[in-house]
């Protein structure tokens, strides 16, 4: 009998998610509450390896709540761009331990870039894009390696450049889920009275979005409420939300040279 021919090897360069099964996943779930929809989603394991991706911001606590609810071991990834408010980093460890958050991830920016590429640890004065792209994009995409999903807390009514947010949406292969994508601020503001959710401590200051400390200002009534990020500077977005390359913590041009 003649012996079977050898089954070739072939690496699959193909990416764990396409925009068909984007779009399948907003029509299944279409009109399905977001704590349900959770639930079926983290038991079904229809999205593999998954992550939380949280800022402990102003509105943090929804979603970190509702993904607790739902499974308490899904990955909860916070960056600290070591220029963070320390209420923020106080905030997150209460959150953590408040919802019972048995796997709270920190990632940190690439001391060897920080080095060559901040020095003076004042990038954020003169190129706010450059800082983010080392201190917080770059983290994130090597805490996302090996990931086929990940969970966003974005918003519609957040910014004029983040309408029309879908649940379900395909970055770079992976799947990322926004399931607060269309709540509006009465919603969350409902939530976090129904569920007596702990508010960050800086948002009675006047700061309804928070990120790193040097970038962030109060904001003044009827302004947009991310205003207060990147003032003065044509800048809304870290990155993160983008279609960004980040740089590659492999590549020698991001290393310092000894």
């Amino acid at each position: 009998m003649a012996e079977a021919a050898r089954k070739l090897d072939i690496i699959d360069s193909r990416p764990a998610f396409t925009q068909a099964d984007a779009d399948a996943l907003n029509a299944r779930f279409a009109g399905v509450d977001t704590l349900p929809m959770l639930r079926t989603l983290f038991a079904e394991k229809t999205l593999g390896r998954i992550a939380t991706v949280s800022s402990f911001g102003t509105e943090s606590a929804v979603l970190l709540h509702l993904v607790a609810q739902a499974d308490p071991d899904v990955p909860v990834i916070f960056v600290d761009t070591l220029k963070m408010f320390p209420e923020t980093l106080a905030y997150r460890d209460l959150l953590v331990a408040r919802f019972g958050i048995r796997d709270s991830q920190t990632v940190t920016p690439n001391l060897e870039v920080l080095a060559k590429k901040d020095e003076t640890g004042l990038r954020w004065s003169y190129d706010p894009d450059g800082c983010c792209e080392i201190r917080k994009v770059e983290p994130l995409a090597r805490a996302k390696d090996g990931l086929d999903a990940w969970i966003s807390g974005r918003k519609a009514f957040q910014a004029a450049t983040r309408q029309n947010i879908p649940r379900f949406e395909v970055a770079n292969g992976q799947m990322k889920l926004n399931p607060l994508g269309d709540w509006t601020k009465d919603d969350l503001e409902a939530y976090f009275e129904t569920h007596d959710l702990p508010r960050h401590p800086l948002e009675a200051e006047g700061y309804p979005s928070i990120g790193c400390e040097p970038c962030t200002s109060k904001v003044q009534p009827g302004e947009d409420p991310r205003a207060g990020r990147w003032r003065g500077w044509d800048k809304v977005e870290c990155g993160i939300h983008s279609p960004v390359s980040p740089l590659d913590p492999n590549d020698p041009a991001n290393l310092p040279s000894f």
